[in-house]
């Protein structure tokens, strides 16, 4: 068979559902190979990173890689953002790009660039196919090795003239392993750390909301009643609701939350990235007894120097320290400092929840009623921007991969894409978009894909018309802010341009309904909000005054 059915053949044994992409001149091949297929749904985007974003969104939700495709030189440019965006907050990807002939590629020729050395910074793995019999091999590597943990993006380039070839090769089926927990002497050294601890704390990072780890970690809870505090990726770890929840960690500024990291004896961090906050910021002195759980070592640093590293697989983990506990009969703590932070905080998200007689939209207010009108395993996602730090403090979370947060590579434009996708994977859930005006105007294009998908999602436009991020860390730092002021559309004109729904929301007493109206309709739905950002400096100078509950 010809190289580029061959390739179409193995993403389809490996259980590949969807490719997002632009396709170009140089993977004709592959395209043609790819309409044949039964089992693989090609979705024709309007921007490569936005294609990128909706493959990031597929792989976050499901665990497993879809495809994002673009041709070579742009294309394959266009495509990087968004990779690097998943590689670094672990969705699993799979890059696929064109080139051109292999027998020009020594040379200077048209749009020919080295895509394989561009993407290995951002990629777990990357290459190009330069035989066509290789094809199975490499399939079955790059997916294997976007789905481990921790997962990421890999890069598969197919030049024009090899995607032409003759092969006889065949798929290799996929076999799949679970990677084994830590051996028992380095978990009784855990345990034992653990006993000894008066006031010990969980800090629950991007590692908790995959595989089966929230559901072993809420376990554990109920048992020891160690309080967990959650990154912004590892919102969902635990129940919102749970006594032992203390919400999120991750603004620069010292939060209510960060007393009880302050009061610990000892922290127990599971599956935490140091992309996700760094230590420097919650062990400032460096002296924490820490055990570190996870997939991988930890990262060398001078803030986070762990006493004891449990590697392996994270449900395995807490299951054998879960185990210990049990047959002892339970282990007993001082949670008084978790409790007054916990309730101390949810006073705190609480406190805007009856502004309705007010023509002026606060974030605290407009996040209320957002979780108000969610339910459980419905889906936020945030762009970046000043209103992420809202969503991160404000919308807590049920269950794991509710609340989708751009945090290590941390890129605008990556909302709207984002809730394309996540409409896709769950048809039956409601999505809910949060984004700046700039960060959905950078990718505004997919308004378009999401129409034309006919997907039912709604998307709420936060305005202030600058760049309000960039203004609040500015003012705090210096005072004061460059200018960052910028114009927009007409956001109902261009909702019915694109064959969108459109609401703007002129009073507080008006979001909650007209949220729920936008989440009934069918198709897609913008909903502008006219925000407030007086309160961004208003937090800040409380978050400067915050005093630890004991």
């Amino acid at each position: 068979m010809k190289a580029s059915d061959l390739f179409v053949k193995c993403l389809e044994e490996e259980g590949i559902e969807y490719i997002y992409g632009v396709p170009g001149e140089e993977n004709a091949d592959f395209m043609i190979s790819l309409e044949k297929s039964k089992k693989i749904q090609f979705v024709l985007c309007r921007h490569e990173q936005g294609a990128a974003f909706m493959a990031e969104i597929y792989g976050r939700l499901t665990g497993n890689p879809a495809g994002c495709l673009g041709t070579l030189g742009p294309g394959a440019t266009n495509l990087i953002t968004g990779v690097a965006d998943a590689n670094m907050d672990h969705a699993p990807m799979l890059v696929l790009t064109g080139q051109g002939s292999s027998q020009r590629l020594h040379k200077e020729s048209h749009q020919v660039m080295d895509v394989v050395a561009m993407y290995a910074p951002v990629t777990k793995w990357a290459t190009s196919v330069l035989h066509q019999d290789n094809i199975p091999e490499i399939i079955r590597k790059a997916v294997r090795v976007a789905r481990s943990e921790k997962p990421g993006a890999v890069l598969i380039e197919l030049p024009e003239d090899i995607a032409k070839l003759q092969t006889t090769t065949t798929p290799i089926p996929p076999r799949r392993f679970r990677r084994p927990g830590p051996d028992n002497k380095i978990i009784d050294e855990a345990y034992e750390m653990l006993k000894k601890a008066k006031r010990p704390i969980i800090l629950a990072g991007n590692g908790c909301i995959r595989r089966r780890t929230s559901k072993q970690l809420r376990k554990f809870c109920e048992a020891t009643g160690i309080g967990v505090v959650s990154t912004f990726m590892g919102k969902g770890s635990v129940d919102m609701d749970a006594d032992y929840c203390l919400y999120t960690i991750g603004l620069q500024s010292k939060d209510v939350v960060a007393c009880a990291v302050d009061a610990a004896d000892l922290v127990l961090t599971l599956g935490y990235d140091m992309v996700e906050y760094h230590p420097n910021l919650w062990n400032k002195d460096g002296n924490k007894n820490i055990i570190h759980a996870d997939f991988y070592p930890a990262e060398i640093d001078a803030h986070y120097h762990p006493e004891v590293e449990l590697i392996g697989d994270m449900a395995q983990t807490i299951t054998m320290l879960l185990d210990r506990a049990e047959q002892d009969g339970g282990l007993s703590f001082d949670l008084s400092q978790q409790k007054a932070t916990r309730e101390q905080m949810h006073d705190e998200l609480a406190m805007y929840k009856d502004d309705d007689a007010n023509d002026v939209l606060k974030p605290q207010k407009v996040l209320w009623d957002a979780r108000e009108v969610m339910g459980p395993h419905d889906i936020m996602l945030s762009d970046v921007g000043a209103h992420k730090m809202w969503v991160a403090r404000h919308y807590q979370c049920h269950e794991p991969n509710t609340c989708l947060i751009p945090n290590g590579f941390c890129s605008m434009g990556f909302a709207l894409p984002g809730a394309i996708a996540a409409s896709m994977v769950h048809p039956d859930r409601r999505i809910l978009a949060v984004c700046g005006d700039a960060g959905f105007m950078m990718n505004v294009q997919e308004m378009e894909t999401a129409r034309r998908l006919n997907v039912k999602c709604t998307v709420m436009v936060w305005e202030d018309n600058e760049y309000g991020l960039i203004a609040w860390k500015q003012q705090s730092q210096f005072g004061k802010h460059t200018d960052l002021a910028f114009g927009n559309p007409n956001w109902m004109q261009l909702a019915e341009a694109f064959g969108w729904n459109g609401h703007k929301v002129t009073k507080s007493s008006e979001i909650k309904n007209t949220l729920e109206t936008a989440l009934n309709e069918d198709g897609p739905s913008l909903v502008l909000i006219p925000i407030d950002y007086r309160e961004n400096m208003i937090l800040t100078e409380r978050l400067g005054d915050i005093a630890c509950p004991i």
